[in-house]
């Protein structure tokens, strides 16, 4: 397994005259770019580091997000799980969640960085892929495929744009206290 424990944190504006669509799929790859600056980089010591009272990890939220990218595109954009035949950065069998429904939170700690952060890329391809053919092919206002979820695909961006801005929070903070990183948005070319 490589040990990349990089992530993509460009960000790529729309054009001035961007319509909706545009708009809100820049909005999800900037929380993306925001949440990755902050997760890039860490070693397995600064990823399972606790920051009392809390139990949550940056290791935790990695996972976290990788599992949220992966479900919310399987179940609303695209219909169907991404391939993970064979994919040893597709952790998410149906058996670990009947033990434990909150099994990505709990289950980080025992990863190498290297598989969280293979995870997390596979998942946020994955997803930018599924989300942006959805809104291309069927529009904002086209429900989701989900059965008997009666949103939009605009309205699970924007609950997934909210899910990436909560957790850029904790990682903000717990960053700063890690090795004193600050900012909003990551360093540009």
């Amino acid at each position: 397994m490589s040990t990349d424990t990089s992530l993509d944190t460009s960000i790529r504006e729309p054009a001035p005259d961007a319509g909706e669509s545009e708009t809100i799929l820049f909005a999800m790859d900037r929380a993306r770019a925001q949440f990755a600056w902050k997760l890039g980089g860490l070693d397995a010591e600064a990823l399972g580091r606790t920051f009392p009272p809390s139990t949550m990890t940056l290791g935790n939220l990695l996972k976290h997000l990788a599992f949220v990218e992966d479900f919310y595109a399987a179940e609303h954009a695209a219909g169907h799980w991404r391939d993970h035949s064979d994919s040893p950065t597709f952790p998410w069998a149906p058996e670990h969640f009947a033990t434990d429904p909150e099994w990505p939170w709990h289950s980080a700690a025992d990863d190498a960085p290297e598989h969280l952060y293979a995870v997390y890329r596979d998942a946020v391809t994955f997803a930018r892929e599924a989300w942006t053919t959805a809104v291309t092919e069927r529009g904002l206002d086209a429900p989701t495929l989900s059965d008997g979820d009666p949103r939009t695909l605009r309205r699970v961006l924007v609950d997934l744009v909210t899910e990436y801005s909560r957790h850029a929070g904790h990682a903000d903070v717990f960053r700063e206290a890690v090795d004193g990183l600050v900012g909003e948005d990551p360093p540009q070319d």
